[in-house]
């Protein structure tokens, strides 16, 4: 069985966001192409489709990772902020921007929450699974991972 350790992240982030595209339940919020995604950030995201790619990558951090709650997800998210001439200083990711991701994925059935944050339903492991299986079927030169 493929899972999703078996294939490259950033070929299965992209695959996965081309299919959460066509997702119904799962659309760009009209503010999103405004926004930055962190106060480290200068400016707003480069690609127009970046919704669906962090969807994708936070879906794929929940199953690796879940349990989890939205701030440790706000800190895998983060990074250093350029404060000038003093020393950079880590910041979290937005949290309006995971949130409205999780809220949208749980719309779709992907991830559920429990207790302790959120977790992969068995929908959204299967649909993680299958898109692996699929990408690593596709491209040959995966076969060696």
């Amino acid at each position: 069985m493929t899972t999703i350790y078996d294939v490259p992240a950033d070929m299965l982030i992209n695959e996965l966001a081309k299919e959460l595209e066509t997702n119904k339940k799962i659309d760009q919020p009209e503010w999103a192409q405004f926004v930055k995604t962190g106060v480290h950030k200068e400016r707003r995201p480069e690609n127009p489709d970046w919704w669906y790619v962090r969807c994708a990558s936070i879906l794929r951090r929940v199953y690796i990772d879940g349990p989890v709650g939205i701030n440790s997800l706000k800190t895998y998210y983060g990074g250093k902020k350029d404060r000038g001439s003093n020393p950079e200083k880590f910041k979290p990711g937005s949290g309006a921007v995971i949130r409205g991701a999780l809220h949208q994925l749980e719309a779709a059935g992907y991830i559920e929450k429990i207790g302790e944050g959120r977790q992969v339903t068995s929908q959204g492991r299967s649909f993680l699974d299958k898109t692996s299986h699929q990408l690593k079927k596709d491209i040959p030169e995966l076969a060696k991972y």
